[in-house]
């Protein structure tokens, strides 16, 4: 097994920080524990800012790590500078080193995809696709430069267990957001759009029912299941949500957890859902180069802990033998803000 040097849990199993507490060395006994896969996450990153997290990520020894998007902050429709920006990224010594060590992969939000809270009628995606895979070195005869959106699922085998990581693409096919009237919220739902569109929740639904994996991580951009703040959420889109949450009832497909970013705070959410075995996770990680550091307090039924609201990115611990997976958000200098222990069933 991977042996990892972490912070004990003692009896236990989640211990919230807060976004301005301060946790030290005499506070928390430090012990080896074993892991047997760690997957890194993060999103909110700009190119030309300081990027402190990636040596705490290298830290960790991730097996994969995996872009929630915003990865660049572009804005554009000027392809050249789009490209130029993402190689600015690609050439950052810190990040250098991650991919010359670990696996990556990931999704767009809406400042890499070139417009900001852009969805279908974004005029330059396709184009912006291209770049999109340029970045992650994808191959020019792989399926995703002839497909539209940047979806994507890949199996990861290890110690004789697989996770299936599927990653969704929430802004090629999205509908229009419709403007809310109602003061400090900028949209509402609309129960008529979609958010994946017909041939990506054909495609979620067969990569769910014919997964054979025994974890199942779906990463997206957006939030899926904190949909009461008003900004941009699968909640926009309450029709989406229900039908994805009987997707993961009926495709038998075996805990699934969800990661999401966009928010520049992090946050656990977690919701019980009939014919689930398990508790339902957003793990919410945002941003790795500017945060929301003057977050006062936003609604979310589903919350469990509190709003870290400092530089954060996210570790997902598998322990094969338990079942168990520790999840943890991590600041400057590989600080732990906050983590979650949940258990699943073999």
């Amino acid at each position: 097994m991977k042996i990892i040097l972490s912070l004990l849990i003692s009896f236990f199993l989640f211990i919230s920080c807060g976004s301005n507490a301060e946790t030290t060395k005499n506070e928390i006994e430090t012990s080896a524990e074993n892991y047997d896969y760690v997957i890194a996450f993060g999103s909110c990153n700009r190119q030309d800012e300081a990027q402190p997290l990636w040596n705490a990520i290298l830290q960790e020894k991730p097996d994969l790590f995996l872009w929630g998007g915003d990865n660049i902050y572009a804005d554009t429709d000027d392809m050249d500078e789009l490209e130029a920006d993402y190689q600015i990224q690609k050439k950052q010594p810190d990040y250098q080193k991650l991919i010359k060590t670990t696996p990556i992969l990931g999704t767009w939000d809406d400042h890499d995809y070139g417009k900001n809270d852009a969805g279908r009628n974004w005029e330059y995606k396709e184009e912006s696709q291209q770049l999109f895979l340029d970045f992650f070195n994808v191959a020019e005869d792989d399926p995703r430069r002839e497909r539209e959106g940047v979806y994507h699922a890949e199996n990861f085998r290890e110690a004789g267990k697989t996770i299936k990581v599927i990653v969704l693409d929430t802004r090629y096919f999205r509908s229009e957001l419709q403007k809310s009237k109602e003061k400090g919220k900028r949209y509402e739902p609309d129960y008529s759009g979609t958010i994946l569109g017909t041939k990506q929740w054909e495609w979620l639904e067969s990569e769910l029912k014919n997964s054979t994996a025994d974890y199942n991580v779906i990463l997206s951009s957006i939030q899926i299941l904190s949909a009461e703040h008003g900004f941009e959420t699968w909640g926009n889109f309450p029709s989406e949500v229900e039908k994805l949450e009987k997707l993961l009832q009926t495709s038998k497909a075996k805990n699934v957890i969800l990661l999401s970013g966009d928010r520049h705070i992090s946050e656990f959410s977690e919701k019980n859902i009939e014919e689930l075995d398990y508790p339902l996770v957003d793990f919410t990680s945002s941003g790795m180069t500017h945060s929301y550091s003057n977050f006062s307090g936003e609604p979310n039924q589903y919350r469990i802990g509190e709003v870290v609201s400092d530089l954060s990115y996210g570790l997902l611990k598998f322990d094969f033998n338990t079942g168990e997976v520790m999840m943890q958000m991590r600041g400057v200098g590989n600080k732990l803000q906050q983590e979650y222990l949940v258990k699943y069933k073999d």
